[in-house]
């Protein structure tokens, strides 16, 4: 019985001291929890895309017990909404957010520029910009080999043709794809432009247009056509303020190479009007 006894003693006692160790310690290294920071947590939607500037999320969150005056509108996938929230909890003033949308500055398609070299065995753009620029003949366009995708958390990227292509509705502008593009031709732009010059080539024109048929060769037929000044040529390369434009579309029009594009929604066109009965023959 005394054998029984003991070792169930011992260990009961092992068990109240490692109770007490345990209780003492929990008092001692107790960190308290920002009311404020946890609440800011709840409402940011998880999606830890660093489209903030921070880590993640909760990173985003921890910042505001440092920082009770950082903005609250750095959530591109929260949007107005969230920062109104994030506003609310902190006492603070949501401020006018603008969505941004990622935007490939390229539309060299395997119909629209050629290969210098066979990238059959190179499976990545960061690969393939170590090679003399990539394997296209214009060293300032699209890789086409997906590092966008790869890192695209919200299916918003699709890679063909040569090219990739940035669904508008589904960007966040989280600002990842931009991030992980070696040739920098990912800008971030407002969602309300609509109309962009999709080129990065500061070549000049004859070798532009050699290399790519709808490259942006600084004719300055856009900057021209402007009515509000909203176009420069610099670099032999046209540059849109973002500010400035009205989204009119009048420089795309002008434009001889299709260098610039436009996402305002086509109107339908009118039914045809029905032809006029003809008179009777008197």
């Amino acid at each position: 019985m005394t054998m029984i006894i003991i070792p169930a003693v011992i260990v009961a006692a092992v068990g109240l001291i490692a109770a007490i160790i345990l209780t003492i310690a929990s008092k001692l290294m107790f960190v308290p929890v920002d009311e404020k920071v946890a609440a800011v947590r709840e409402v940011l939607p998880g999606a830890n895309c660093g489209g903030c500037g921070f880590a993640g999320c909760d990173d985003y969150a921890a910042a505001f017990a440092d920082d009770p005056d950082l903005s609250t509108s750095l959530c591109p996938v929260g949007g107005p909404e969230v920062a109104g929230k994030i506003a609310e909890i902190v006492g603070g003033s949501a401020g006018d957010v603008e969505p941004e949308v990622a935007m490939v500055m390229c539309q060299g398609s395997y119909d629209k520029t050629k290969p210098i070299m066979s990238s059959d065995k190179i499976f990545s753009c960061k690969t393939a910009k170590m090679f003399y620029d990539g394997q296209w003949a214009c060293a300032y366009g699209c890789l086409g080999l997906g590092d966008c995708f790869d890192v695209c958390k919200f299916n918003a990227i699709d890679v063909y043709d040569g090219l990739a292509h940035i669904d508008r509705d589904k960007c966040v502008g989280c600002g990842a794809c931009k991030d992980a593009c070696p040739n920098d031709v990912i800008e971030m732009v407002k969602k309300k432009n609509l109309v962009l010059v999709a080129c990065k080539s500061t070549d000049k024109g004859a070798k532009t247009r050699k290399n790519c048929e709808t490259g942006c060769i600084g004719c300055m037929k856009c900057q021209k056509t402007c009515k509000f000044d909203a176009i420069t040529v610099e670099n032999n390369l046209a540059r849109i303020d973002q500010d400035a434009c009205k989204n009119c579309g009048m420089c795309e029009k002008e434009c001889p190479t299709g260098a610039i594009v436009n996402f305002r929604k086509k109107k339908a066109k009118a039914a045809a009007t029905a032809e006029a009965p003809k008179a009777d023959a008197v």
